[in-house]
């Protein structure tokens, strides 16, 4: 009798620790430089911590790191409302969902409903919408919590995020989590800042020739860009229906394909066998590259060798001939409809011509006025010539090749992906000059081509550069359609890689 209450007495001193420590995980701050989303929505749903807490924590980092300049909205009184009211389904036993409770970010230019949708420009930050854009609506739904809209290169145009019209700091243009005197990268600026500085565990962003990628790259998070067609574009303020599109960016590979999967739809992605991987290499992609990029990739080659991919040489003929045959004769000469289109279904009243009137970022304002406008392409010594023709010339023909020159490619090589340094150099010095032309053309160096070709490619941080202690990225291009296996070929990534270590600045 007496072991018996022993052994009883045991059992509930047992129960009484387990208890007290399950509420301890419960009332404690989240590790938001560690966490990810899905752990995040796992958490929530095992009761070991509430959407109210997280959403709080957060609220409070994104106040405390206001200098990133990484929110245009921060939506904390509805973020917690909507927190709250989540917490209060779960204790009704309602379903867990994928993203059940945690925070993201979403960027300026996709439409949430009840925020502003500025799309980084001054003409628009009075614009409410009054529903979601399709791919937010596919993240509220499951139970994503929105606590803000973040900051962008004004109207999209541009890989540095040096926007002089939002600012929550001392000094404009979205910063690196890093380190604040670098860029950030653009156009999603805001939320890969969010996202490196462990802010939030995802968000989304949009991407026309390299939007999602070279944040991502910049500030070490993961992100896809998906095949031309994947993801709804309505809602979204465009530059290109040709170009453009929505995409997924997060911590982790994991938590891209989580995200891309509550949007596109299909099973649960498991990760890929890197054993017998195909992985080709361009040379005309390893130019300009620094010092610590250059180091990093071909350490990177070296790991994914030694885990059994195989890496071979692949040469792609007139790649930059026809890719500039295509980039910018494509983008600028949609931009002009495309833009009037979105005015038109914001009712805002606002021609594009007001629009452009009051662009305060000078690069995006000089781009505007003298070829969106003017239906013009930059010609040889400082010229310009009429875009219509150059623009026929590209869908016609240009892009076409373009395509054929991928499919070719990854045919005869049997490739599974082309590997490439994201950007051939680490975030530069943030300030007016950041956002030049020459910048412009050599961060897109790599990411455009494919974004032209509307091939599917992904993201992901493999280090901290030696010298600069800056991230640098990795992107895979696959062939059109193949965005299931890119992720599942980065979720391996997620375990041979690991993260790259907190921001030390909070």
């Amino acid at each position: 009798m007496r072991r018996r209450n022993r052994a009883f007495m045991l059992t509930v001193a047992g129960l009484a620790a387990w208890t007290a420590s399950t509420t301890s995980r419960a009332a404690s701050a989240p590790d938001l430089d560690t966490l990810t989303a899905r752990e995040a929505a796992a958490d929530i749903c095992a009761g070991r911590i509430t959407s109210t807490a997280l959403v709080k924590a957060a609220i409070a980092r994104a106040k405390a790191r206001s200098d990133l300049n990484a929110f245009i909205t921060l939506d904390d009184a509805g973020a917690m409302k909507a927190a709250a009211a989540f917490d209060a389904g779960r204790k009704r036993k309602r379903a867990c969902k994928p993203l059940g409770g945690v925070p993201i970010v979403i960027k300026d230019n996709i439409e949430v409903a009840g925020l502003p949708a500025s799309a980084g420009t001054p003409a628009l930050k009075g614009y409410m919408p009054k529903k979601d854009a399709p791919v937010a609506a596919k993240l509220r739904e499951a139970g994503a919590i929105i606590i803000g809209k973040t900051n962008m290169h004004e109207l999209a145009f541009g890989i540095s995020g040096y926007n002089t019209a939002f600012k929550t700091g001392s000094e404009p243009g979205v910063r690196n989590a890093y380190d604040m005197t670098k860029i950030a990268g653009g156009s999603s600026s805001g939320t890969a800042a969010a996202i490196g500085a462990r802010i939030v565990t995802a968000g989304l962003g949009t991407d026309t020739g390299g939007s999602v990628r070279i944040p991502c790259a910049l500030n070490g998070c993961a992100s896809l860009r998906p095949t031309v067609g994947r993801y709804p574009q309505s809602g979204i303020a465009p530059i290109s229906h040709t170009r453009d599109t929505a995409g997924p960016m997060a911590s982790t590979m994991a938590d891209v394909a989580l995200l891309d999967r509550v949007i596109a739809g299909g099973a649960a992605i498991e990760p890929a066998s890197l054993k017998r991987l195909h992985i080709g290499v361009e040379k005309t992609m390893l130019a300009n590259l620094d010092g610590d990029t250059e180091a990093a990739f071909h350490a990177s080659l070296d790991k994914l060798k030694a885990a059994g991919v195989i890496v071979v040489d692949i040469d792609m003929p007139k790649l930059g001939e026809l890719n500039s045959q295509v980039g910018f004769p494509v983008a600028l000469y949609e931009a002009y409809d495309d833009m009037v289109a979105y005015l038109k279904h914001t009712g805002t009243g606002v021609t594009i011509e007001e629009l452009a009137k009051q662009i305060s970022s000078p690069d995006v304002k000089g781009t505007y006025d003298g070829l969106v406008i003017p239906r013009k392409l930059p010609g040889p010594n400082n010229t310009v010539t009429d875009a219509k023709p150059a623009y026929d010339a590209a869908i016609k023909t240009a892009r076409p090749a373009l395509q054929a020159l991928y499919r070719d490619t990854f045919a005869k090589n049997k490739l599974d992906a082309i590997a490439f340094p994201t950007t051939p150099k680490v975030a530069i010095a943030s300030n007016s000059d950041s956002s030049s032309l020459a910048n412009f053309v050599l961060f897109i160096q790599n990411t455009d081509p494919g974004s032209n070709a509307g091939v599917p490619g992904i993201q992901f941080p493999v280090a901290l550069g030696a010298s600069s202690r800056l991230p640098v990225g990795l992107e895979l291009d696959g062939p059109a359609g193949s965005d299931r296996k890119l992720l599942a070929i980065g979720m391996a990534f997620d375990k041979l890689f690991g993260r790259l270590p907190a921001p030390s600045a909070h």
